[in-house]
């Protein structure tokens, strides 16, 4: 066949049929797909920023290990499904475009983080730091291996975050917060008013006579839907937690003892000390201030002298272990009460010291904390019991037997909930109690059928909580009789909500007529009450809708609002309105700032990527994503 077509292309005409040939091939490749190998951006690939690619693999690989770190955080397992079903899939593509589109103007720009820079970085964060205060090697390699890393990988991961960091704050890292916004959202969130106010309630509605069969059918009729009795399920629950398998009485006393003398300090408070210290500079200056001391001179003089504030001085009550400075937490915890130190040399320079008021620690007997302690060690042991007794668990499961089969073979009591509803109420509407304490239990209940082998549920402890569904009672209309008391408390609630509505509408018209609020409450029976310093952050014991149109209503205006019930009504007047005054340098002033500046830091850094994406370029293989992600195109 080659040999034909090359026989055939040898002449003039064949050469042109050829070339016409190829360039439909050409087009069709284009067409169903094969195009991308012109472009550069080829099957492997899920994304591409600019000139970065980034392949399926790399997806993959960034995609798990940001769901691992979430599932983490939420101390629970976060399945592909649950990460698409809460966006999570379309937030973390949008996440690493953007963190590549960062990348790639640091190349641009030419920025270079030193290795000495990430040194200190690390060696800086809290996480990594021992009970000295001081950076633990063995607990930054332990950490970073949990959280899958290799040390290599880690230290990469820090520098191009160190760049992107750079990057982003040289577009939106100097702004400020207009004094003009601040003092509005102040004003907002503390502004207080004070109200004069008639609670009304069924009292002021008068007497409502019993209803008629009929009228209580026809309102039956008209609200079936309200009564109407929930799905309920029957479920076994089997926990595998090591509180519930822990056998504290098999811990001996000795062993107990020890674990008590090796952690003392837990069983505890340790003694704290009002702590002052001047930092000097040089050890001579120390030295001449100290025998100032030694002359008569006080502490806070040498304050004054040094041109310092007391807050500058001032550690706090705090105990030994809060000192990171090993020498002066020494020094700090070995001198009386008003005494001076000698100078000590501490790693940021010489320092004098002097204590205030001392809070003596307090201490256990282990005679108190024995039964605490043998529970914490059972629990600790059952910990390391917990893979095999799953791996037993499953076994039984995969050989067919239900859950309290394999509980009772294997020494554990299952918990069998006879009806449960969506909302987690038995069947006198009351929660189901023993119920494991887990957010997601009912709405996973809720989610399978009878016969399915369910995964199991995560324990916060350490645990997993296994749940199968033995019985389902499917939602059905009630009739009248098994409700009656009900429809009829509802009805009775209608009928007075509808004439406290009514009254209150008369009570405000009355009030801007000109009526006092004392005589509009002297009228119904009730009384004037007064409530002050409200504000929309802290409503106080008014009910919050009530508060919202306290805040919608102007000064020495009236108006009307609902309770938290039907059968409440409020029939209110503002009587005072205090705006707050700004002070930036406040605390509660800078730290709003704070939040509102990393707000705006936020919107224009989405700004600057979105525009930097435009101009790199994104391409995206929505197949391969879909591949790594699943489900359909995120």
């Amino acid at each position: 066949m080659l040999r034909g077509i090359h026989k055939a292309s040898s002449t003039w005409l064949g050469k042109g049929l050829m070339a016409a040939v190829m360039g439909f091939l050409v087009l069709s490749f284009a067409i169903w797909g094969i195009g991308d190998i012109f472009r550069g951006f080829g099957r492997n690939s899920a994304i591409a920023v600019g000139g970065t690619e980034i392949s399926v693999e790399q997806l993959r690989q960034y995609y798990n290990d940001q769901l691992r770190q979430l599932s983490n955080r939420a101390r629970r397992p976060i399945t592909p499904d649950q990460a698409r079903a809460m966006g999570l899939d379309r937030q973390l593509i949008a996440q690493l475009i953007a963190e590549t589109t960062l990348d790639e103007q640091a190349k641009v720009l030419n920025l270079a983080v030193s290795n000495t820079e990430i040194a200190n970085r690390i060696t800086a964060d809290p996480s990594f730091k021992g009970v000295s205060g001081q950076f633990d090697r063995q607990r930054f390699e332990e950490l970073i291996r949990e959280a899958g890393f290799t040390e290599g990988a880690f230290v990469e991961r820090q520098r191009r975050a160190m760049l992107r960091r750079q990057v982003a704050l040289s577009i939106a890292g100097d702004v400020n917060v207009p004094n003009v916004a601040l003092a509005a959202i102040e004003r907002f969130r503390d502004e207080q008013r004070s109200i004069d106010y008639v609670a009304l309630g069924p009292a002021q509605a008068g007497d409502i006579a019993a209803p008629s069969a009929d009228t209580l059918k026809a309102y039956f009729n008209d609200h079936k839907a309200a009564f109407r009795a929930p799905e309920y399920r029957k479920v076994t629950l089997l926990s595998l937690s090591p509180s519930d398998i822990a056998k504290p009485d098999e811990v001996s006393e000795a062993d107990a003892k020890k674990y008590y003398d090796e952690h003392k300090a837990q069983f505890g408070t340790p003694e704290k000390r009002e702590v002052r210290q001047i930092i000097f500079p040089d050890p001579e200056d120390a030295a001449a201030a100290r025998q100032k001391i030694a002359k008569g001179e006080s502490f806070d003089d040498l304050v004054k002298e040094r041109g310092l504030k007391p807050s500058d001085t001032d550690l706090g009550m705090v105990p030994k272990a809060a000192i990171i400075d090993p020498a002066i937490a020494d020094a700090a915890f070995s001198i009386k009460p008003g005494e001076v130190s000698q100078p000590i040399k501490g790693s940021f320079g010489t320092v004098l010291l002097t204590v205030g008021k001392i809070e003596p620690g307090t201490q256990k007997s282990f005679a108190e904390v024995e039964p605490q302690i043998k529970r914490e060690i059972a629990e600790g042991r059952a910990r390391a019991q917990i893979g095999d007794l799953r791996d037993k668990v499953e076994d039984e499961r995969a050989a067919g037997s239900t859950l309290a089969e394999a509980g009772k073979k294997l020494g554990l009591k299952p918990i069998v909930v006879e009806a449960i509803d969506r909302a987690g109420n038995g069947p006198d509407g009351k929660p189901v109690a023993n119920l494991p304490k887990l957010p997601n239990l009912v709405q996973a209940i809720f989610a399978t059928d009878v016969g399915v082998d369910n995964e199991a549920l995560q324990l916060p402890n350490g645990g997993f909580l296994y749940y199968d569904v033995t019985g389902v009672t499917p939602s059905r209309e009630r009739n009248l009789d098994e409700v009656k008391s009900e429809v009829e408390k509802r009805w009775r609630d209608e009928e007075v909500a509808k004439r406290l509505m009514a009254k209150s509408t008369d009570l405000l018209s009355k009030l801007k007529a000109g009526t006092s609020l004392a005589d509009v409450a002297s009228s119904v029976g009730a009384k004037v009450e007064h409530a002050s310093g409200l504000s929309r952050a802290k409503p106080g014991t008014l009910p919050e809708n009530v508060v919202a149109a306290v805040f919608r209503t102007g000064k020495d205006q009236a108006a009307t609002a609902s309770g938290k019930q039907p059968t409440e009504q409020y029939v209110f007047r503002v009587t005072d309105v205090s705006d707050p005054k700004l002070d930036p340098n406040s605390a509660e002033s800078k730290s709003l700032a704070a939040t509102l500046q990393s707000s705006y830091v936020d919107d224009i850094s989405a700004e600057y990527i979105a525009r930097l994406e435009a101009d790199f370029g994104v391409d995206v293989n929505q197949s391969a994503i879909s591949q790594v992600v699943g489900g359909g195109n995120p």
